[in-house]
């Protein structure tokens, strides 16, 4: 059922579901995973999502008008997300069910709230927390160190699913976390 157009580039993910449909030019980056439903639309410009990234069930991922789709490195693009010709920095967490519109550029090591409208063109530092509809910065912390344990936990639970395991040991995943890295 699965779609993976000839302008798709995967640069060794850790998993990409059998139900995404990538169309268009595409680069997944290594560790990376792409989950159930997944739906990604390239047809100008591009779609780039960064080493160890997770885009998680039900996301869409589009270009914009006259911008490509950039995701960073060590994020997680949680369930429900819809990224239309943005840039997102590295270690970034986008919260369940969040809009993030053309133009829309966000600092790395920031998350952006659960149901958030971020509007075209706005522009938000490293360390945001960014929340509403319409979103605004509502408080800045470093979440970097917390944004990329939750992409590890995708990278490890990534490389099980590519095996059929659908679990994630405890102390497997307390070890990458100690190590930094799956």
């Amino acid at each position: 059922m699965a779609h993976i157009g000839p302008s798709v580039t995967l640069d060794d993910p850790a998993f990409v579901h059998e139900s995404a449909l990538l169309y268009g030019k595409i680069y997944i980056g290594p560790g990376a995973s792409i989950w159930p439903n997944v739906v990604m639309r390239s047809e100008m410009f591009e779609i780039r999502i960064g080493a160890r990234s997770n885009i998680q069930d039900f996301v869409m991922v589009h270009i914009g008008f006259d911008t490509p789709t950039i995701v960073g490195e060590d994020c997680s693009i949680t369930h429900h997300v819809t990224l239309h010709g943005c840039e997102i920095g590295d270690r970034c967490l986008i919260g369940i069910n969040a809009t993030i519109m053309d133009g829309v550029k966000i600092g790395a090591n920031s998350i952006v709230a659960g149901q958030s409208i971020v509007t075209e063109g706005s522009e938000f530092p490293e360390n945001s927390i960014i929340a509403g509809s319409p979103a605004r910065l509502v408080k800045t912390r470093d979440n970097g160190a917390a944004n990329r344990g939750n992409a590890i936990f995708y990278e490890l639970n990534a490389r099980n699913y590519a095996k059929g395991v659908d679990r994630v040991d405890p102390a497997e995943f307390k070890a990458a976390l100690e190590r930094g890295h799956v």
